[in-house]
């Protein structure tokens, strides 16, 4: 009997081996190697939304978090909130409390031995609670500026020095009839310094929309800008009394009393060179520490913070972290100070957030509250506002934790060791470098683009550093640096393989011998010249058979093709006979919105269609396919660093019909044949940040 059972146990041994082998010859067969389940962005850093009651209308302007870890946050509605037990979990909920009303527009908040102020559209004002019930009983006007009334002209702050003083920030105006940006009212593009008791001393010049401020690790003030005239794409600049940023409309008041800016507007070249270059011939004009690539990390920079949490946030302490409104997302920066100029490397971060970020704000449990609005700028995210908390999870991400610039390449830092073997193959990263136009016109193709060679890398010993040789930097230029082939040492690809460095200046120390990486880059290069030359012959080939083939299907062929419209065509056809079926004039509005948002052709119509962008930033005019807007949007985002040049348009068969890429105040006309097939065809703006709100409805009928 155990003779037999043991015969029995054999067998089912021997069978589970036989079906284990069939199946891994299956699995090779169909070439399923078990991969890794990729981490997402959600495994290190969890979102929380914060419920808000149906009566607040949470559109955030400034935040503060309070003593008590309460939150202060003032809305574009004029109203500030004591949010308490903001830490939600559970079935806690947090309490919201009104602290004052009545405001003007405030988009700036601050807390200060025990006041509140916020900064309004004309106004620095300091709140405060006599009686200790919660509510404000005193509004006290510290300083006030002229406004002209236009609706641009949005104001930021404050941000306390250590000297009590305060900084605020100021919008220039904008004209549609011009077309650009400009300082209407005094001090408009400008930061002023505000003593407690309502002194003014203008501090520097040249800011467009300064939205985002703050201090980094060392106390030095920086400001976030957005792309726009004289603007190429979003910027970090370091702010000192006395600098002109690059905004030459604020010009306007640099001969009022105190100024410290002496500059003209005259004194500002318009000549679309590279800002560097002209930094070079105007002194006082300062150029940025960071730059962050438009459409590639954000389309509308807002908030800055910097990681004071000591750890408690994860493995990026002093770094800070920037918000953009248009895409939702948080980018993570790393400043370095070079000959007394600060530069530095941004990375994407965390995106997914419900709304439009514009504040960002530590809680005391080193969990980071982020307050939103969508008003007057749509986002990635749906909601009219929101906020919420981002927690780390304890997990450390593998990541580029930072770049550092070196005489001769950079420095990449890790958060784990890396595999060293993927580690110190060149092939295994990619660097670019390239900068924007300074010009007065809005924003700026990428120019200048080319790659830089990489000579070799050397990885520390430790595996947590990968130091690279690269040639052809350049000074002033952005360099894109990706290291997708790299690994840790457990597997994990990097979370996120991008960063771009901003080089102002060249990093210190001693510059590593190449001799070693020169001689057997050129062994490789000669065997793959060999392999090259072999698969070229091969390739000619078989292009050569294909070519014939299809010269021998044409000749077959019943009937010729009929080619058809371009997708761009700016001159009426001959065809036409100088008359179009139908003309349609589309115009755009304010909130990422076209005028009309839906227009009726017949099929197969001829139309002439008049696109006039009236709006204040870049637009487009594309018609795709019936239900994909949002994929041909993100097919233009993910043309990375010649989206702006390529107008943002994708090469796809889902699109029918398009613009260029309009300036404010710029029009265009198009032509074009109507679908033949009836149904609601979608025209979209594919600008990123742009597709997800701003379409518009087709109709083909019969």
């Amino acid at each position: 009997m155990k003779n037999l059972m043991k015969l029995n146990i054999n067998r089912g041994f021997a069978f589970a081996l036989a079906c284990l082998f069939i199946g891994q010859v299956e699995l090779k067969a169909q070439d399923t190697t078990p991969v890794m389940v990729p981490e997402t962005e959600d495994d290190f850093y969890k979102l929380i939304s914060l419920p808000v009651p149906e009566d607040v209308i949470l559109e955030v302007g400034g935040m503060a978090t309070l003593p008590d870890g309460s939150l202060a946050i003032c809305t574009r509605r004029g109203e500030v909130w004591i949010v308490s037990s903001p830490n939600i979990s559970g079935s806690e909920k947090p309490v919201y409390k009104k602290f004052a009303s009545g405001l003007h527009e405030p988009l700036g908040l601050a807390y200060h031995d025990g006041d509140i102020y916020v900064t309004q559209r004309s106004e620095l004002t300091r709140l405060r609670d006599l009686d200790g019930d919660g509510e404000a009983d005193v509004y006290k006007k510290i300083f006030s500026w002229p406004l002209s009334g236009n609706y641009h002209e949005y104001s930021y702050g404050p941000t306390f020095l250590p000297n009590g003083n305060m900084l605020v920030t100021l919008n220039v105006g904008w004209s549609n009839s011009l077309g650009h940006g400009v300082s209407l009212a005094p001090w408009r593009g400008w930061t002023l310094e505000i003593t407690p008791d309502g002194e003014m001393m203008p501090y520097a010049a040249g800011m467009r929309s300064p939205a985002g401020y703050g201090m980094n690790a060392e106390g030095d003030f920086f400001y976030t800008e957005n792309q726009g005239d004289w603007v190429g794409s979003g910027r970090i600049s370091h702010v000192e009394k006395g600098d002109f940023l690059g905004n030459a409309e604020s010009l306007a008041w640099s001969d009022l009393p105190g100024s410290p800016v002496t500059l003209k507007k005259e004194d500002i070249p318009d000549t679309g060179e590279p800002l560097y270059d002209v930094a070079k011939r105007v002194p006082g004009l300062k150029v940025p520490a960071i730059w962050l690539p438009h459409g590639i990390l954000g389309i509308s920079t807002s908030g800055f913070l910097n990681d004071n949490t000591a750890g408690g946030f994860g493995p990026f302490a002093n770094q800070v972290f920037v918000g953009d409104q248009g895409q939702s997302n948080i980018a993570r920066v790393d400043f370095e100070k070079i000959d007394g100029v600060y530069q530095g490397v941004v990375f994407p971060f965390r995106e997914g957030f419900s709304s439009g970020i514009l504040r960002m704000v530590w809680g005391n449990d080193a969990s980071m509250f982020v307050g939103m609005t969508s008003r007057g700028w749509s986002s990635t995210g749906k909601e009219l506002f929101s906020l919420q908390r981002l927690v780390w999870t304890g997990r450390m991400p593998f990541e580029m934790k930072t770049i550092k610039s070196k005489p001769d390449g950079f420095e990449i830092e890790f958060t784990e060791p890396v595999n060293k073997e993927l580690a110190k193959d060149p092939a295994n990263y990619q660097v670019t470098g390239f900068t924007y136009k300074y010009q007065a016109a809005y924003g700026s193709p990428v120019i200048n683009n080319e790659k830089c060679d990489i000579i070799g890398v050397v990885v520390s010993e430790d595996g947590m550093k990968a130091r690279l040789i690269v040639d052809n930097l350049r000074l002033g230029y952005i360099h894109e640096i990706k290291a997708e082939g790299v690994k840790s040492t457990a597997g994990k690809p990097l979370l996120h393989t991008v960063g771009y460095y901003t080089l102002n200046n060249f990093g210190a120390g001693e510059k590593i011998d190449t001799t070693p990486f020169l001689a057997a880059r050129h062994e490789h290069e000669m065997m793959m010249k060999a392999a090259a030359d072999s698969a070229a012959k091969a390739q000619a080939d078989a292009e050569a058979k294909a070519k014939a083939a299809e010269a021998k299907k044409e000749a077959a062929a019943s009937k010729p093709v009929v080619p058809k419209m371009a997708k761009n065509v700016t001159t009426m056809p001959g065809s036409w006979e100088g008359k179009a079926d139908i003309t349609i004039n589309m115009g755009t509005k304010p909130g990422l919105k076209f005028d009309p948002a839906q227009v009726q052709v017949k099929a197969g119509s001829k139309v002439k269609l008049v696109f006039q962008n009236v709006d204040d930033m870049l637009h487009n005019f594309v018609i795709v396919m019936p239900g994909t807007a949002i994929e041909v949007g993100e097919a233009a985002m993910k043309l990375g660093l010649e989206g702006q040049q390529k107008d943002y348009i994708p090469t796809t068969s889902k699109v029918l019909v398009n613009t260029k890429l309009l300036q404010p105040s710029e029009s265009t006309t198009i032509y074009f044949i109507a679908p033949d097939e009836p149904g609601e065809y979608t025209y979209v703006c594919t600008v990123p940040g742009h597709f997800y709100t701003m379409q518009g409805i087709l109709k083909v009928v019969k």
